[in-house]
């Protein structure tokens, strides 16, 4: 299966690193190389290190990006691990970073990676298969209350506690195995009158399910601060969001590293020691625009924050 991926805010991204022809730029998400193929696009003597956790993703992006094989280095791993990785190639720090966040089209649309619920397959939602962890686990072994709070915070639905409930009664009887199974144990838990109106029923728990199997949310907490301090001086990481709890985490990691201080306001000067990493550029997140909404419908929920480096 050809690996197709429409890269979102795509345009706003390239602008938001003000790249530079010389600089060393790290693709953390890597996916189908689309933010990446425009980034090299634009490289002199520069050079470009993409990372990603998924093998098929990788494999995708080295023939996307074959014309630039000589600007570029890929490494098959998770981003929160880029200061590690940059460090094994001899480098000091990069002038841009990008993190696309979330799933790609292609993980959805390949039925045997059990992303979507639109396929009856089995219940995996592994971004990278050498993890253990995979979907079947945490719906049959997690206890009802810890998949209650992972539906209700991560998939933010209304009918958490329903689903969680569904769920745990029907593993008693045999293990849930299939995308399939949980849609109908999904469809069973909403009302119909709420299952007409709101979109495909299993579509939150779905997601939620996948952030907990992947740690998306810890990965990007523990990870900001160090992704910051890797950026050179001027330099520019650029984070898209599809998630309110995702971005949450973002704007806050970037206010904070724009004002560290912690001493308290009415203290006539900073005792605390915590200097300013940078400044956040934009106050309020870019959103895509009318056109990119009607041609990409995953584009709806997209949010781009940008943070820049102090001059140093």
């Amino acid at each position: 299966m050809e690996f197709v991926h429409k890269s979102v805010l795509l345009d706003e991204t390239i602008e938001g690193l003000a790249i530079k022809p010389d600089g060393i730029y790290l693709d953390g998400t890597l996916g189908g190389g689309g933010h990446s193929s425009e980034i090299c696009r634009r490289l002199g003597d520069g050079h470009l290190i993409g990372i990603d956790q998924d093998e098929e993703a990788l494999a995708a992006a080295s023939e996307r990006l074959k014309l630039f094989q000589d600007k570029i280095t890929l490494v098959r791993d998770n981003y929160c691990n880029a200061p590690e990785v940059i460090k094994n190639l001899g480098i000091t720090g990069v002038d841009g970073l990008v993190l696309d966040l979330g799933v790609s089209s292609y993980q959805l649309d390949n039925v045997e990676r059990g992303f979507s619920y639109r396929y009856d397959t089995a219940l995996d939602m592994r971004m990278d298969t050498r993890q253990s962890l995979t979907a079947r686990e945490i719906i049959n072994e997690y206890p009802e209350r810890e998949l209650y709070r992972i539906i209700r915070d991560y998939g933010e639905d209304q009918f958490a506690k329903n689903i969680a409930k569904h769920i745990a009664a029907a593993r008693k009887e045999k293990p849930i195995e299939t995308t399939g199974e949980l849609n109908e144990l999904i469809k069973a838990a909403i009302p119909a009158r709420m299952r007409a109106n709101g979109g495909h029923p299993s579509k939150r728990t779905f997601q939620a399910i996948r952030i907990e199997c992947n740690h998306e949310l810890d990965v990007l907490k523990n990870s900001l601060d160090e992704l910051i301090a890797m950026l050179n001086p001027g330099g520019r990481i650029c984070i898209i969001t599809f998630h309110s709890l995702e971005d949450r985490i973002v704007k806050s990691a970037f206010r904070k590293n724009e004002n560290p201080c912690t001493c308290p306001p009415d203290f006539p000067v900073c005792v605390c020691g915590k200097k300013s990493q940078g400044k956040v550029i934009t106050r309020k997140p870019v959103l895509p625009g009318e056109e990119e909404l009607e041609t990409n419908s995953r584009s709806k929920s997209a949010k781009l924050r940008i943070f820049e480096k102090a001059a140093g």
